[in-house]
């Protein structure tokens, strides 16, 4: 039964030695895989472990290692490669641990709209003592005391991932990561934030080296963690990074997470001083700290099945571990022998800092599983523990895990020297809701920093996507639960199976700009429309955008206009009479532009084409819904009633189109510099279509019966007028151009009755007003109808993006293509809000995959340069620029250089997307202040962060002073491996 306590664990993410993420953890578990190697003379010289030492006696030749501990993807950081060699492996490793864990709770932290806090903990720095970073604390004592100190690792964490909660850096030796879980769990039930990110990391540096057994000791003879065996003599450190992402239970199921694991309750205590010595474990301490989580859990000892002990398999720890579990449950039972218990140390060794959280991740994954991993080494029990008068059994064999009676639940201990202990009592995560109803196609939407780390995200999705998942829930966790990154990739998908086929045909990717970008509405008009029963299809398969063409169709009976529900909503064929299609156009935009503007797409500009004028004045707010759709039905009866005529779309420029039109014949539109349309009385249309034909003139026929913005309509304009006269204009709240003027209305225009009468007659200026809207060197063009004409026009103009929300024979699939479109253009989307008529799940997805790079210091203090793909430059720089091209550029390369770490940079790179931070500022100032005797403040760098900007604010001051330019460019930073 819940208590209201409980805390959800819905993402996790570890790196242990074997295992690269938790997939491979638990196949070691399961298959009971010992994850120590056994060192070799060469590993041992490589790692500086002399002759003599390494064959003293007592001397162990083993360790847990972890794989690729010294490399670490600065650049998605945004760290210089130097900064990157600064920083402590510990929190590189962690760093990217944390974000791990969160993408695989399916949150992306800039969306998340509560505290995310943070709670963590790492060993000794080994690395600052055995690297050589050490000797920059002379020099850059601060910048290499916030790269090195513990306190650090959580604030760090905070500031990359940009998370608002509590963050602290938790320090209780063994027993750090299980305390820095318990502390989660607290903030998480006092409020202090949403959701928490909690675990704990261990790097030890040299990793390739054995140690020193000692009888007695902690340390095993024989590199072998016999965890309660008869021959248990110690355990051996290893390294490993570990963390979970928690919620409130209650929140975590309303909000659709995964739940991976329940945290029923915690506990954490100290022994005091009723023990041996400071070093020594206590069965009292331990005993009430057990007693105290059961008791916050409200769980009956009797219920809990397995124990995650901590298990370090000494001589005198074992026993009084058992003695200290035994006492705490014999409080709530007198059975024996019906607990299970184990150590995961028997698989990985003793992690230190992240031991308590490699027990909690065993647990959870075994949860999962239904299978308790055999605890290693066990043979025959330790003389001084009679597990017969205990409740306890050692799990030495891979074991199903079943529960005859409720849910299956779990103990774990972490004991840290000093007496600080912890305990969780965790159960099995709540029965997952049924898959629930979704749209008919998916969109998915991938991204990366960069295009190699985009190709090995698609593979692993692909590799997913051959399971058994919800394809709409592997979408909104994409979509909702990513950061975006600068390159992009998106697939249209009705099912598993036709994702898969078109995630391996690799689609092509698109460079986002780092800014957002403005989008522009295109609005359509008469002689747009697409396959009968398009309309139907997207009214089908999106729920908001039929609400709004319902809402229309009554509006329109209201105004006792047509009856268009069996053509909208029906499949009907829509009829090309302008009394049927203008107002189907018209609340087809209309609902359309809701649609978009639901999920977070809202123009910051608008162009309509003729008709579409109108849908953007009342887009605008110009007219309010009825009196717009009011217009539309006035200006179709007029249409209508005029004398039947023809519209023909001509290859030529304006004056040559004037000249071979005639005078008899009207100019209507203006498409694009090389298309225009002529209108007027159907023989004089189809004299000119001859004559153009004669000369080889590409000439196509507008599927309309009127001659619409001809002298054909000149009777209907004052009609037309006296409807606009008698309903309330405002002005536009958001700018929309003008089809009369080519340029951007003004709001005297846009109340002016006067003006949409000549809007009905005058030529559509569409070329102009294309050139108006392009003036703005960041906007998107979403075309917004039924058609892709008008963002044809724009892309025969431009590069840039120009998008259809539909396309003539395709409605759903078109308009999360045109989405997907959107996204990877840089258009901010509002995900939730595309989501928010489904009720979708968060779920475990592939995560970033790190492109890591080796960083690290040599024996002389300088930064090795990173070896791998040679990607040594951040992200935010663009390499499209030049390098310097004066003698004050080349000093200011060069000085900037050494102080990033970086092999080349272009004079127009940003210093901080370099990754430069305000501590370098200082350094990189000081050393142009020297080398050029001037006295430029810290903000000069700030306000002008390339070296062009740099190099100019120099010269200026020198200038100034009547000092020249340099003799030499100082020489490179030193080679660097």
């Amino acid at each position: 039964m819940d208590n209201g306590h409980e805390i959800a664990v819905i993402g996790l993410a570890c790196r242990f030695p074997g295992a690269k993420g938790s997939a491979e953890f638990w196949a070691n578990l399961e298959a009971g895989v010992e994850s120590v190697t056994e060192l070799t003379n060469r590993d041992l010289r490589s790692a500086g472990v002399g002759w003599r030492e390494r064959t003293r006696p007592g001397y162990v030749r083993a360790a847990p290692l972890l794989d690729a501990y010294d490399r670490f993807d600065a650049a998605f950081f945004g760290y210089s490669p130097r900064e990157a060699a600064a920083l402590d492996p510990q929190q590189r490793v962690f760093l990217e641990c944390a974000w791990t864990a969160v993408e695989d709770a399916g949150y992306a932290p800039s969306r998340f709209p509560g505290a995310i806090g943070v709670f963590a903990g790492s060993a000794l720095n080994t690395y600052l003592l055995h690297s050589g970073v050490a000797d920059r604390l002379r020099d850059d004592y601060l910048l290499t005391l916030i790269a090195n100190d513990k306190d650090y690792l959580a604030t760090r964490v905070s500031y990359k991932l940009g998370l608002t909660g509590p963050s602290m850096s938790v320090q209780t030796a063994c027993s750090t990561s299980l305390v820095a879980v318990h502390l989660a769990c607290q903030s998480l039930l006092t409020g202090e934030c949403e959701l928490a990110l909690a675990g704990g990391v261990s790097v030890k540096v040299p990793q390739r080296a054995g140690y020193r057994h000692e009888t007695g000791g902690v340390l095993s003879p024989d590199g072998h963690c016999r965890a309660f065996d008869a021959d248990a003599g110690g355990t051996l450190f290893g390294s490993g990074a570990g963390a979970v992402v928690l919620k409130p239970l209650a929140d975590a199921l309303a909000d659709g997470d995964t739940v991976r694991a329940v945290i029923k309750g915690s506990a954490v205590n100290n022994d005091g001083f009723a023990k041996v010595d400071y070093t020594a474990p206590s069965v009292t301490g331990q005993a009430e700290v057990i007693a105290e989580a059961l008791a916050h859990a409200e769980v009956d000892p009797s219920t809990v099945s397995y124990v995650e002990a901590h298990g370090t398999g000494t001589a005198l720890g074992d026993p009084i571990e058992i003695a200290a579990l035994t006492a705490a449950f014999q409080r709530g039972t007198r059975r024996t022998g019906y607990c299970a218990i184990g150590s995961v140390k028997t698989n990985l060794g003793h992690l230190d800092a992240a031991a308590g959280i490699a027990g909690l991740i065993k647990t959870i994954l075994s949860l999962e599983h239904e299978t308790l991993p055999p605890s290693l080494h066990y043979r025959r029990p330790n003389p001084r523990i009679d597990f017969a008068a205990t409740p306890f059994h050692v799990n030495a064999e891979r074991t199903r895990w079943l529960s005859a009676e409720g849910p299956r639940r779990a103990g774990i201990s972490s004991l840290g020297i000093g007496g600080t202990n912890a305990h969780l009592v965790v159960e099995q995560a709540p029965p997952s809701p049924p898959p629930r109803p979704s749209r008919p196609y998916q969109l998915l939407a991938l991204s990366a920093a960069t295009p190699s780390a985009l190709e090995t995200l698609t593979a692993n999705l692909v590799t997913r996507l051959d399971t058994e998942i919800e394809l709409a829930d592997a979408a909104y966790t994409l979509q909702i639960g990513r950061e975006p990154g600068a390159y992009r990739r998106t697939v249209v998908c009705r099912d598993r199976a036709e994702a898969v086929t078109a995630l391996r045909e690799a689609p092509r990717v698109s460079r986002t700009p780092p800014e957002t970008r403005p989008v522009a509405f295109l609005f359509p008009g008469g002689g747009s429309a697409g396959k009968p029963g398009l309309v139907a299809e997207l009214a089908a398969a999106e729920p908001l955008f039929r609400e709004r063409l319902e809402s229309g169709l009554a509006e329109l009976a209201a105004l006792g206009g047509p009856d268009l529900s069996g053509a909208l909503l029906g499949g009907e064929r829509i009829s090309d009479r302008p009394l049927t299609q203008l107002p189907a156009l018209f609340l087809v935009e209309d609902a359309l532009a809701g649609t978009w503007r639901s999920w977070g797409v809202r123009p910051a500009a608008i162009l309509g084409h003729s008709l579409g004028e109108l849908t953007a004045a009342h887009l605008a707010g110009v007219l309010d819904f009825p009196d717009a759709l009011g217009a539309v039905l006035t200006r179709a009866r007029l249409v209508q009633s005029t004398a039947p005529g023809a519209m023909l779309s001509v290859a030529l420029p304006e004056p040559e189109t004037r000249a071979l039109m005639g005078e008899r014949l009207d100019l209507a539109a203006v498409n694009t510099p090389g298309i225009c349309v002529v209108s007027g009385a159907a023989k004089l249309i189809d004299d000119l279509e001859s004559r153009l034909a004669a000369r080889d003139v590409t000439s196509t026929r507008i599927p309309l019966s009127t001659a619409g913005h001809s002298r054909l309509f000149d009777p209907i304009v004052a009609p037309y007028e006296r409807y606009f006269a008698g309903v309330r204009l405002s002005a536009p709240s958001i700018p929309f151009l003008s089809n009369l003027t080519g340029t951007w209305i003004t709001d005297e225009q846009a109340t002016d009755p006067a003006y949409w009468g000549r809007q009905l007659r005058g030529t559509v200026r569409f070329a102009d007003c294309v050139t108006a809207l392009l003036d703005h060197p960041g906007r998107v063009c979403l075309e917004v109808g039924p058609g892709r004409t008008l963002s044809s026009f724009v892309r025969a103009r431009t590069d840039r993006p120009a998008v259809s929300s539909l396309h003539p024979a395709s409605g759903q699939p078109a308009l999360l293509d045109a989405l997907g479109g959107l996204w990877r253009a840089g258009v901010e989307i509002d995900w939730a809000g595309f989501a928010a008529r489904e009720d979708r799940r968060r779920i475990p997805l592939p995560t970033y995959p790190f492109e890591g790079e080796r960083h690290w210091y040599a024996k002389r203090g300088r930064p090795r340069r990173p070896r791998g793909s040679g990607r040594t430059v951040s992200r935010g720089s663009t390499m499209d620029f030049p390098g310097p091209g004066t003698e004050t550029e080349r000093v200011v390369a060069a000085i900037w250089r050494e102080a990033l770490g970086v092999p080349r940079l272009s004079v127009h790179d940003d210093f901080f997307a370099l990754g430069g931070s305000s501590l370098l500022v200082a350094e990189v100032i000081k050393r142009v202040n020297a080398r050029f005797r001037t006295e430029l403040s810290l903000l000069t760098l700030i306000e002008s962060p390339t070296v062009a900007g740099l190099a100019d604010c120099v010269d200026a001051v020198r200038a100034q002073s009547g000092d020249r330019a340099p003799d030499r460019v100082p020489g490179r930073a030193p080679a660097a491996e």
